[in-house]
């Protein structure tokens, strides 16, 4: 009987240690996204949230964003190691000294839309100058400026030209009558306006990647330094497969992606119904593959060179070595 107890005792100890150990072996990572915890980031906490990132071996912590937080600066100062961030703002630090690259493309579309009500009497892009216009900045202005030099309009105001109004990532502006037309995010601040009751089919949408301005959205990247490190390859590699995995998920069970937003969500100020629809919409977006498509890419790149913004502008020249497709070619084979 004592030796039964004792074989007992051993055998637990040694499966705790095997814990610990297994423990010990996962590999941590810190992701950092480009805004707060929302609909828009729904296949990574529900990776996180149903243990796909465990499964692969990794512990993965996942850091909110916010108005006062660039995850460019970010994992630029070792806060994170891999991000998720628009193209133009990844391009732009690049230029600038921040060795960023493009590791895997899980948005394969666009939701920016430049979205006017009908008391502007915009119907077309005809109808802009003497207009005000909200936009955002903090590197999303430049699809923007890239679109009005397209078609000739001055951005200093004026008659022939557009105004500017520097918007707040909200969809106010327009709902409180301070601009004609404003930026909005198809699976955000679009929901805010129809649930301020103005009506659909009384809106005029302007889609930057229909109006041929288009860039590329949420991606997820890297230090170009740590890409020569073999192991954090592999890490990347399982990083981007339980991702992957966690936004199909998410697509195939919207209410139930929802409900782990809010379980994430710090503000208290979300709705079920609100990131129902943003899980809809974000998921849209999301490609089969999370490999980066060529096309969007250059599209993107001369957008950028293209955009002739009054504070600076987005990249001056091709980008060289901007993106890998190391981490997608192995999640292939």
């Amino acid at each position: 009987m004592k030796k039964l107890l004792a074989t007992t005792i051993l055998t637990s100890l040694l499966a705790c240690g095997a814990g610990t150990a297994f423990a010990q072996e996962m590999d941590e990572l810190t992701f950092q996204l480009k805004w707060v915890n929302q609909g828009q980031f729904a296949g990574y906490l529900v990776a996180k949230d149903l243990g796909y990132y465990e499964e692969e071996g990794l512990d993965v912590t996942i850091n909110p964003g916010g108005p006062d937080i660039a995850p460019e600066q970010v994992i630029a100062g070792g806060g994170a190691d891999v991000i998720t961030t628009w193209m133009a703002a990844a391009l732009a630090a690049r230029e600038r000294g921040v060795q960023l690259v493009n590791i895997a493309q899980p948005f394969q579309g666009s939701a920016l839309q430049l979205v006017c009500s009908e008391e502007s009497g915009v119907t077309s892009t005809d109808d802009f100058p003497g207009k005000t216009l909200g936009v955002w900045f903090f590197g999303n202005e430049y699809p923007f400026y890239a679109w009005m030099a397209k078609l000739g309009y001055s951005t200093e105001g004026g008659e022939e030209g557009v105004e500017v109004l520097r918007q707040a990532f909200s969809a106010d502006p327009l709902i409180q009558g301070q601009a004609d037309c404003i930026s909005t995010m198809r699976y955000n601040e679009y929901k805010q306006i129809l649930d301020a009751g103005i009506p659909e089919d009384s809106l005029t949408v302007f889609n930057f990647l229909d109006e041929g301005v288009g860039m590329l959205e949420d991606g997820l990247y890297v230090l170009e330094d740590r890409l020569e490190d073999e192991e954090f390859v592999d890490q990347m590699v399982r990083f981007v497969r339980a991702s992957m995995r966690g936004w199909e998920y998410a697509a195939a069970n919207p209410e139930e992606a929802a409900e782990i937003v809010l379980e994430n969500d710090m503000s208290g100020a979300l709705t079920l119904e609100s990131q129902v629809y943003q899980v809809e919409e974000a998921a849209a977006l999301v490609g089969d593959s999370a490999a980066l498509d060529m096309e969007a890419y250059e599209q993107t790149v001369q957008t950028l060179l293209n955009a002739v913004s009054p504070d600076n502008p987005a990249i001056t020249g091709e980008p060289e070595g901007a993106y890998t497709t190391v981490v997608t070619d192995k999640l292939a084979e």
